[in-house]
């Protein structure tokens, strides 16, 4: 799989543990965990499914030779033993529960259940993470810019929105918060903290779905910087330039990246 598709598919597993992890309650709470999303996160890597009575359960070689058992419910439980264990303790039926042995392990499961809830989650996204090759090189970034440009160019905002995602990915830009959202744009920036202690964007890049208009604002710019915000929303409009415009911005991505990959090798 070329180096574009793997880094779109962690970008989509993390997307999908996030959502599987926003959604989980507290122990006792009766919110409901996204099952679907978790589904979906589980069929992106490797998996053996079984049906066994009222469970869902998947097979997860999760440490290299090894399976672990995840439970499709509310809990998300994770188990180091056999399929006929886990049905024991997960869904007995009355005959099983007259034998002691099989009461102490259905009351006490902590012998072989080794995650719940947001642990098993990240165990199975960073597990489906290790598996995919997402090393790079210069072409590979280049190969980004130019698709990227290539989709500003005949208006395809599907495309530059995917462009600026990836590099998003590669240059550890964020989605901007609330305050600094834009109607109908796709904005985000590198985090950065101003001396003041606030958080901000340093850059900000925002790409107009109205008018196909992709801009570069210097930064940082908080919540607290109003003259800032009301620039941002006149570029975004349209009505004034910003500091980078149209595919010079995704040329300044790629270097964005080739910095952070220099950087991190230097360090």
């Amino acid at each position: 799989m070329a180096f574009k598709e793997n880094l779109l598919k962690k970008i989509a597993i993390d997307r999908l543990a996030d959502q599987v992890i926003a959604s989980i309650g507290s122990p006792g709470s009766d919110q409901k965990t996204d099952l679907a999303a978790m589904r979906r996160l589980i069929e992106m890597g490797p998996y053996e499914f079984r049906k066994e009575r009222d469970l869902d359960l998947y097979l997860l070689e999760l440490e290299p030779g090894k399976k672990l058992i995840l439970v499709l419910d509310n809990e998300l439980p994770l188990y180091d033993t056999t399929v006929d264990d886990v049905v024991l303790r997960k869904s007995p039926i009355l005959k099983e529960m007259l034998s002691i042995r099989n009461a102490i392990k259905i009351l006490n499961d902590k012998d072989v259940k080794i995650s719940v809830r947001a642990d098993s989650v990240n165990r199975v996204r960073r597990a489906w993470i290790a598996g995919l090759d997402l090393s790079f090189e210069l072409s590979d970034i280049e190969a980004i810019e130019k698709d990227g440009a290539a989709s500003l160019d005949r208006g395809d905002a599907d495309g530059v929105v995917e462009s600026l995602t990836l590099f998003a990915e590669l240059a550890g830009y964020v989605s901007a918060p609330k305050p600094l959202e834009v109607p109908r744009c796709h904005v985000m920036g590198a985090p950065t903290t101003k001396p003041s202690g606030e958080t901000a964007l340093s850059p900000v890049v925002i790409y107009s779905f109205v008018h196909n208009g992709l801009h570069l604002l210097e930064g940082p710019l908080g919540i607290s910087d109003k003259e800032k915000i009301e620039r941002m929303h006149r570029v975004a409009s349209g009505q004034e330039k910003g500091d980078k415009e149209g595919p010079e911005v995704f040329s300044f991505l790629k270097s964005e990246v080739v910095q952070r990959q220099i950087s991190q090798k230097s360090a």
